[in-house]
């Protein structure tokens, strides 16, 4: 089959050439944005008097008829026709004859692809958003339910001080609202109309790039046409946005995954969201949390992957960027996959409040002592050391913090009264954090009626 641009050569192409070249493999995803794409283009087409009203309409119904072949699963690609668009134009040139021919007037595949492009990760960006209000829906119904569990937060791993339940979750239920913001702030930045800059330098036919931007549902157009074709920086974002996405769902599954494990005794998991050993029994492994840690890998990845294409690129297309569709429907693949086997595993997640309770108290109770002798009047540092010392000695003597007398207490300071004897319970130290974004029970309470306002709940 002759290429669209054999014009010029002499020889036939190598079958090597066709192969290590041709993208049809993987951007025939394209195919229902470059439909859409072609039949606004034909009606821009025809606003500028370039073909006719009877054109118009045959190359629309042509399209239209593609496009439900393509539904049906009836498309058949060519690798020789290279990508998508050459494709889908020759489909249309089949059917209608010479009049097929007049859809590439005014347009090149350099300003077509970044067009397609664009419409696709819009698309994809809404599921994407949609699947992030899911996960955050799914952490605030987890934070009402666990209001009144306590158990340590914890620092370099270490238990720190104690927090209700209900703060943990919301504090995940931040990171994914900033990743929102995050896409919907790159979907803004690249909602801009590529196609009229043609391939390079702009287009001889008076085509209204306005009209178009209208027909396709872009909000502004691309202002310079070598940078239009030029430009990946909004796959870049993308990348970025699902790389940053996927670190905060692994670093939710490194906690579930810990507070499965018999050690800490935390959580259960959803029997059907796991697997067994074919050795060991007893095994019941976390296996959709590990993937999605691991798969954050691929995302960290895939933007490298682009950003290393991009390097040192001249300006404006070059034929480098025909690899910057992979790692955007890879990440794009992983990140709601990992989005979805998260979410379930947050509807199924059963909390063990009597694991958590144990670990909330003793040692996590102390740094309230040090703030009460410092409330008394003496300096920090000093009720820093005085409660370090305590430490030590129920350390030596086997004991637990909330088993110590006052008399044990005023040993290490006349400071301490009976008031000491009531920080000794993880609510009492819960409930002193009232600082705006803190983890007394009167603002958590607060921050999920805000959260839920705020998702629509």
């Amino acid at each position: 089959m002759s290429k669209p641009w054999s014009g010029r050569f002499s020889e036939e192409t190598d079958e090597f050439v066709e192969e290590f070249t041709e993208s049809i493999s993987f951007d025939k995803e394209l195919a229902p944005e470059d439909i859409k794409q072609n039949i606004a283009h034909v009606k821009t087409l025809f606003k500028a008097g370039v073909i006719t009203e009877e054109e118009r309409d045959k190359l629309i119904e042509g399209l239209e008829s593609i496009r439900k072949e393509l539904k049906e699963g009836k498309v058949s690609w060519k690798r020789e026709l290279e990508d998508v668009h050459m494709n889908i134009e020759a489909l249309l040139t089949k059917k209608l004859g010479k009049v097929g021919g007049k859809l590439h007037t005014g347009r090149s595949r350099n300003d077509q692809v970044t067009t397609d492009e664009r419409l696709f990760l819009k698309k994809e960006i809404r599921e994407i958003l949609n699947l992030l209000k899911r996960l955050r829906v799914s952490l605030i119904k987890l934070a009402e339910s666990s209001l009144d569990i306590l158990l340590p937060a914890y620092t370099h791993l270490q238990r720190a001080q104690p927090i209700r339940l209900s703060h943990y979750f919301l504090a995940y239920r931040e990171m994914f609202l900033k990743d929102s913001e995050r896409f919907s702030d790159a979907y803004r930045r690249f909602d801009e109309l590529t196609l009229g800059s043609g391939a390079v330098a702009g287009v001889d036919f008076p085509l209204d790039r306005f009209f178009t931007a209208s027909e396709l549902g872009f909000n502004k157009l691309t202002r310079n046409s070598m940078y239009a074709t030029a430009d990946r920086d909004f796959i870049a974002e993308f990348l970025f946005c699902c790389a940053t996405a996927g670190m905060h769902l692994s670093r939710l599954s490194e906690d579930l995954i810990l507070w499965a494990s018999e050690e800490f005794n935390y959580v259960e998991l959803p029997d059907k969201l796991c697997t067994g050993s074919s050795i060991m029994p007893q095994k019941k492994n976390p296996d959709v949390l590990e993937l999605i840690r691991g798969k954050t890998g691929r995302l960290y990845g895939n933007l490298i992957n682009l950003l290393t294409l991009l390097k040192a690129l001249p300006m404006a297309y070059n034929r480098d960027l025909q690899e910057d569709k992979e790692p955007a429907f890879d990440s794009l693949r992983t990140l709601k996959g990992s989005l979805v086997g998260m979410i379930k595993v947050l509807e199924g997640l059963e909390v063990k409040p009597q694991s958590m309770r144990k670990n909330a108290g003793n040692f996590v109770l102390i740094t309230d002592v040090a703030n009460y002798l410092a409330q008394k009047g003496m300096p920090f540092r000093e009720a820093h050391e005085v409660a370090g010392k305590i430490v030590a000695y129920l350390i030596e003597k086997g004991k637990r913090l909330e088993d110590m007398s006052l008399e044990e207490f005023k040993a290490f300071s006349e400071l301490f009264d009976e008031g000491v004897l009531e920080l000794l319970k993880p609510e009492k130290i819960a409930d002193r954090r009232k600082t705006f974004g803190g983890t007394s029970k009167d603002e958590v309470l607060r921050i999920i009626e805000t959260a839920k306002r705020e998702e629509g709940i």
